[in-house]
């Protein structure tokens, strides 16, 4: 019998030791590297990367496949020479229900007017605001409808929150008021109270939370002007707009869990505006435990001939 293919586990920006002693655990009978064994190591069959050192993936001539340790992809493409070789997003049930989580957090605490409450309490002021809708008075809108937005819809949903749903392209969700494409956007925003980025980011996506974006939110309804809330890519958003929008009322408030520049520099004006939330990129934190078994179980289904799933589009770009 062949010997199993070798793993490449390849992260810069963290600590990739407990990746590695998870791989070793899950993968007893193969050899687990974070350096290939000089230019071209023959052995090495599969790649675990988060924003792998570039040219690195284009020397290994027997890679089979890259695995993603994050949800995103994009910090793969940033490699002008990555392989063309088939590409793994990371899907995990606790990758879902960690993001679902941070979502459903985020609505109520907006719903609910959390951050006005914070600020009483930091100045000791009683002051019920009575003006509260109920949750079926409100639309949470969720801009990406792949795995991680249908996960959060359906249990915004059963606390009683209106859903809509915009993607690229036409989809059906039962209990989902649905928009495609830029013909459907104007009607998107229109109803979301809270606006909910959940997207890729692409060429096409990047930079899509700005300016002419924010023109076009709800100005008006239960909550006042609509929401937003980033646990996207900070790709997605111009953070300058983000804080024009606050202070010309097309935006009402802000929870930001991702940023252009991470960390968030100390001397960036979100840190202090009373309408916004931030969090340090922690919404749906990856954890080895969770991630490394569906990577195994597909390399020894693919050693078994069965094809790979969870594909990423390159042409789309996720």
């Amino acid at each position: 019998m062949a010997e199993p293919g070798a793993i490449l586990l390849s992260v810069t920006g963290f600590d990739p030791a407990a990746w590695l002693e998870e791989l070793k655990r899950q993968a007893p009978g193969r050899r687990i590297v974070t350096e290939p064994d000089g230019d071209g190591d023959p052995s090495i069959r599969y790649a675990v990367v988060w924003k792998q050192r570039p040219g690195i993936l284009n020397r290994l001539p027997n890679l089979a496949a890259i695995f993603s340790i994050g949800a995103g992809v994009d910090h793969i493409f940033k490699d002008p020479e990555v392989p063309d070789v088939p590409i793994v997003r990371a899907v995990a049930d606790d990758l879902t229900e960690r993001m679902s989580e941070y979502i459903v957090w985020q609505v109520l605490d907006h719903h609910r007017k959390g951050p006005r409450y914070r600020r009483q309490q930091a100045d000791r002021v009683w002051s019920e605001d009575r003006m509260q809708p109920a949750a079926r008075d409100v639309t949470v809108g969720i801009l990406g409808l792949g795995l991680l937005g249908l996960d959060a819809a359906r249990k915004l949903r059963l606390l009683g929150f209106n859903v809509a749903g915009w993607s690229r392209t036409e989809k059906t969700v039962e209990g989902v008021d649905t928009h495609a494409g830029e013909a459907g956007l104007d009607g998107f925003l229109a109803v979301s109270d809270i606006v909910v980025c959940l997207l890729p980011l692409t060429p096409a996506t990047e930079g899509i939370l700005s300016k002419p974006f924010f023109a076009r939110m709800k100005r008006r309804g239960p909550l006042g002007p609509a929401t937003l809330i980033n646990a996207g890519r900070g790709g997605l958003q111009n953070e300058a707009d983000i804080l024009a929008a606050l202070e010309n009322g097309w935006l009402g408030a802000a929870s930001l869990d991702v940023f252009q520049t991470e960390p968030l520099a100390e001397t960036s004006p979100l840190w202090t505006h009373p309408r916004v939330t931030i969090t340090p990129h922690a919404a749906a934190t990856s954890v080895p435990a969770a991630l490394i078994p569906p990577m195994i179980a597909q390399m020894e289904a693919y050693e078994r001939g069965e094809p790979l799933t969870n594909l990423v589009d390159r042409q789309a770009g996720y």
